[in-house]
This record gives structure tokens, C-alpha cells and sequence, in this order.
């Protein structure tokens, strides 16, 4: 391979599903893969910091331990309805396991950006210097979620909305060949299913997915208490939000990425993952992991061509 060749990594939104480029980004450095430019999209933006500040192999051990019940209490409900994360404790998480306060991005061995999206005007935007934790953050200001971040002058949401898979980020920070994970590619659809009773005295009912989608489901069927047939229709509400957000992210990574298309184009089999199961890092790690062992033989095919 020229020396002059260049690899981004192109990694995707996709909230828990996203541990899963832990197993991408192993997988392609045990096979001598090892990316010069690395660019996420909200989760992606914090695994791929993690990454080029050298903490994630600390981030892996930490998830894996990671129960359902430490889950929840990253999270809080609570009024006025300003966002339902725990900016503290995930604050803490970030310090320890994905990069230093003061670690500068011009500072890295490797280009990196993050993705966010401008609240006010909807503008895309790149954020390339500066503080990384900073970057990371608002990146990964989901809506509903997370409140809006203030980074540059700007109030900053999450980067998913407007460019899921980052490619066309990586060939602008000098990528020849862009590899990209989608995180959402085999979701639609299939998580879309009403979650079973909770036992009182069962710990994981107290976890953020259990208690909105019970919370909204409970009002809408109060609302709707009249009319027995309209009550017994109402879904699940918090698979419903979270179906909204993978088909918007769904169509516009489709849109995105036939506009400016990947190299290679990875898809970690993750359906079975829900949008805040963040305790199953395990599954997600090994999705990720495979997902390159299906596709090494063609990522090293585009290397030959490419050096040729």
C-alpha cells in the first residue's frame, strides 16, 4: 500500500446499537486495518473518539460490566422536561473512558471530526478542533434526550439528523478509501412490538425505555378512555419514537450515501438491540466484530485496487 494512501472511518448513528463499532474498529486493527481519519455521527462520534485518544480498550471493559440497572441511572425523569440524561454522571463516564478534558482534537495522531447539527438554521456541522470531549457531546445530543449543547457560539443537537454515516466527512479530511458502518441498515420494522408486563419487583422496570413508553402509553390511554377500541390500539410509545428516529436515519443515510458512497459499506447485524439497551455491549461488540469477518476478503480487495 502507497504510503500516501489514506483510510477514513466513516461511523454511524444508532444510539446502543453503536457499541457495535467497538468490534469494527478491533477487528480491522488486528487485520492490519488501521484508519487515518476517523469521523462519527453521535454515538459513532464517541466511540471514535475513544478510539484516537487511545481509551478504548477502558471503554470496553467498562461496558461490558455495564448492568440494566447502572443503565438507568444515567438517566431521569423529571420537570421542567429539559432533556432526561444525567449530565453528571455521563460527564464522569466520558472523563474516564473516552478522552481526557483537555485533550484537543489538533493533537491527535489521527484526523478526527464529529457531526452535530445546527438547532437554529438545521446546518450541518463539522467539528474539527478544539476540545474532543466537547466535540463528542454535541454530537450526541439526541433530541428528547439530551438538551441542546452550546459549542462555538452555536447550540449544537445531534449530527444523526442531518448526515447518519459521515462519508462524505472522511474524503473531505483527505480519505481515499472510506469504510463506513451503518448501525441502522437491518433495524426497520423489526423491533416494533409491545414490551411484556413488568413485575414490580423486577429492577429493570425502573430503566429509561420502560418508564417514558409506560408513562406516554398510560396518558394516551387515559386520553382515549371513552373509546375502548382506540384505547386497545395504542402502541407501544416509546417503540414508536424510536421506529421515527431509525426511518428518518434510515432514509436519509440512503439518500447520503447514493449521493457519495462508501468504499466499503459495513451493516453489523443489530435488530435485536433497542435503541437504549446500552447494557448489551456485548452483542452489539460481537455484531460489529463480524460484520468485518464477512467483509475482510472485499476490504482487502479495495486495498489492492486502490495501491494499484
Amino acid at each position: 500500500m502507497k504510503d500516501s494512501l489514506k483510510i477514513g472511518l466513516a461511523l454511524g448513528s444508532g444510539a446502543a446499537r453503536g457499541w457495535a463499532h467497538i468490534g469494527v474498529i478491533n477487528s480491522l486493527v488486528n487485520a492490519g486495518i488501521k484508519p487515518d481519519v476517523v469521523v462519527g455521527t453521535s454515538i459513532g462520534a464517541l466511540v471514535g473518539a475513544a478510539y484516537v485518544s487511545h481509551k478504548l480498550p477502558e471503554l470496553q471493559q467498562r461496558l461490558l460490566k455495564l448492568t440494566k440497572l447502572e443503565t438507568a441511572r444515567f438517566f431521569k425523569i423529571g420537570f421542567p422536561f429539559n432533556g432526561v440524561v444525567n449530565k453528571d454522571k455521563l460527564h464522569e463516564f466520558l472523563n474516564l473512558y473516552v478522552a481526557e478534558e483537555t485533550l484537543l482534537i489538533e493533537s491527535l495522531a489521527q484526523r478526527y471530526a464529529s457531526v452535530a447539527t445546527d438547532l437554529h438554521s438545521g446546518q450541518e456541522v463539522w467539528n474539527t478542533e478544539g476540545k474532543l470531549l466537547e466535540a463528542v457531546w454535541s454530537s450526541i445530543s439526541l433530541p428528547g434526550l439530551f438538551p441542546a449543547i452550546k459549542h462555538h457560539n452555536r447550540w449544537l443537537i445531534d449530527g444523526g439528523l442531518v448526515n447518519p454515516v459521515p462519508v462524505s466527512v472522511c474524503r473531505a479530511l483527505g480519505a481515499d478509501i472510506v469504510i463506513a458502518v451503518n448501525l441502522n441498515g437491518d433495524i426497520l420494522g423489526k423491533h416494533l412490538h409491545q414490551n411484556p408486563p413488568i413485575a414490580k419487583n423486577d429492577q429493570s422496570s425502573s430503566l429509561l425505555g420502560n418508564r417514558i413508553s409506560e408513562f406516554i402509553t398510560n396518558y394516551a390511554g387515559n386520553f382515549f378512555a371513552e373509546d375502548k377500541t382506540v384505547k386497545e390500539d395504542v402502541p407501544d410509545m416509546f417503540a414508536a419514537i424510536a421506529a421515527s428516529v431509525n426511518i428518518t436515519q434510515d432514509r436519509i443515510t440512503r439518500s447520503r450515501m447514493a449521493g457519495d458512497p462508501p468504499d466499503v459499506v459495513l451493516q453489523p447485524r443489530l435488530s435485536q438491540i433497542g435503541l437504549l439497551e446500552f447494557f448489551r455491549a456485548a452483542e452489539a461488540i460481537e455484531a460489529g466484530t463480524q460484520s468485518v469477518e464477512r467483509n475482510l476478503a472485499e476490504i482487502h480487495y479495495v486495498l489492492r485496487n486502490m495501491k494499484g
